[in-house]
């Protein structure tokens, strides 16, 4: 019992000691030659030196000195340092690992561990990589010079703009993938200009992102034909989301939520909307999606060069039927596909050059020439999506510069694209227009209780 007593004495017993020592005639004496003190730690019986090593000595100080133990001292943690690597055409994640002096073995487990959760041959240029290294002193070679080692500790690979994959060791020293969401404030903007020459110098002078102008133009251009129908004067406004880091960085540019453009006096405006998982439109006040089975227009900021129609042909020299548009675009601009369907072709073709022609229905059929080449992947059998990028902006076969020679044929005939009238697409009713209608009404109050180039923010 005494022993457990002991063994549990408590910080007050020991201070209400060390008052005793301060106070007694102990305090002024000379300590006995080997006193126990009674103070038992978990093992041995702590015991005070001989007294003749110890002339006068205070006994509060012997106590604190020679009691009470000491803390062990804790070795210093690893130091964690980072290096940060892009990605760049034609690189493989091994290749940036093994130039970085990472072991191969080591760079293979951390990739090993890393296809658990994202294939890393999917990685694009600009991707950011960040190698993890651990620093721990090595050995003190003076009291002011310390080496260090280096050990590998993982990868973190940047996916999205809010989330991240990091690798690292667990305490066993096997590679650990997890998902790291990343904190990102999102903004609503509010923003619009009046159009003096063009829609994107417009856009360029409100600091408009190029993807949110770009998505605005592909919303409209099932009715709007941007390269004949925009008239200095004309104007339009949209709310798109922003997000930022926690340093308040713009890191990403979302979703086009809201548009009105004015097109002579006549404004027309579209929401975005899901009536279903899976799928999101552009709708409008009537709940009438703007898609329709072909786009007039396949490529982005071209003008018209030629009509459909008769002309003087400007290499063959003599008058024939032009049985297309061209649009004229800066050579490698993309071609998107104007509608859902299959290619029918892929190759070149004659005067046409390099030539894609797409199955859309029974009915249309659309072809576009003298690319400069095809998209990765596009090639006969090919399934592709409406605005889908299938080919480049080229001077192919019997082309006097860089252009794109549209065609849609209808029942194997050659019709003008820009007359095509046809039905729009999903219609919504019942329980999806009330949900559209709730969500067009939250839409139009945050754009009025929003000023134009106001933000709107929120935490996510």
């Amino acid at each position: 019992m005494a022993t457990r007593m002991k063994r549990t004495l408590t910080q007050g017993t020991i201070i209400a000691a060390m008052l005793w020592l301060a106070t007694s005639d102990f305090a002024n004496s000379r300590l006995p030659e080997s006193v126990e003190l009674g103070l038992e730690p978990a093992a041995g019986t702590w015991r005070a030196t001989s007294n003749a090593a110890l002339p006068a000595l205070n006994p509060v100080t012997f106590f604190f000195k020679n009691i009470l133990p000491t803390k062990a001292t804790t070795a210093p943690k690893p130091r964690l340092t980072e290096r940060t690597l892009h990605v760049r055409k034609g690189d493989t994640l091994m290749n940036l690992l093994l130039h970085a002096d990472v072991p191969r073995g080591e760079a293979h487990l951390a990739i090993e561990a890393l296809s658990k959760s994202y294939d890393p041959r999917k990685l694009k240029p600009g991707t950011e990589i960040v190698l993890r290294y651990l620093s721990a002193p090595a050995h003190e070679k003076s009291a002011k010079k310390t080496a260090t080692s280096e050990t590998f500790d993982g990868i973190r690979v940047s996916l999205r703009y809010d989330q991240d994959i990091v690798v690292t060791r667990n305490n066993a020293g096997k590679f650990i993938p997890k998902t790291v969401e990343k904190r990102v404030l999102n903004e609503l903007v509010h923003t619009g200009a009046q159009i003096k020459t063009s829609l994107f110098e417009a856009a360029d002078r409100a600091d408009i992102p190029t993807n949110v102008i770009v998505e605005l133009i592909h919303a409209y251009s099932f009715d709007i034909d941007f390269q004949r129908e925009i008239r200095s004067g004309d104007k339009f406004e949209m709310m798109y989301e922003r997000f930022l880091d926690e340093e308040g960085q713009v890191v990403h540019n979302g979703n086009l939520l809201y548009a009105r453009l004015v097109i002579r006096g006549k404004p027309l405006k579209i929401y975005r909307f899901s009536p279903q998982k899976g799928v999101v439109d552009y709708f409008n006040t009537k709940g009438q999606s703007v898609r329709k089975a072909l786009m007039r227009t396949p490529v982005d900021g071209a003008r018209i060069s030629s009509h459909f129609g008769k002309r003087r042909h400007p290499i063959l020299g003599y008058t024939r039927m032009h049985r297309g548009v061209d649009f004229a675009a800066r050579r490698g601009t993309p071609v998107l596909a104007s509608g859902n369907g299959i290619v029918e072709r892929a190759n070149r073709y004659g005067g046409y050059g390099k030539y894609i022609r797409i199955r859309h229905n029974s009915r249309f059929k659309t072809a576009y020439a003298h690319l400069k080449g095809f998209a990765n992947g596009i090639r006969k059998g090919k399934r592709v999506k409406q605005g889908q990028v299938i080919g480049y902006v080229g001077t192919t076969g019997r082309s006097t510069g860089p252009h794109l020679h549209y065609e849609v044929h209808e029942r194997s005939r050659q019709i003008n694209p820009m007359r095509l009238s046809l039905p729009s697409g999903l219609k919504l009713g019942g329980e999806a227009l009330a949900s559209f209608e709730k969500s067009r009404s939250e839409v139009d109050r945050l754009a009025a209780d929003l000023p134009l180039q106001s933000l709107l923010a929120s935490t996510k």
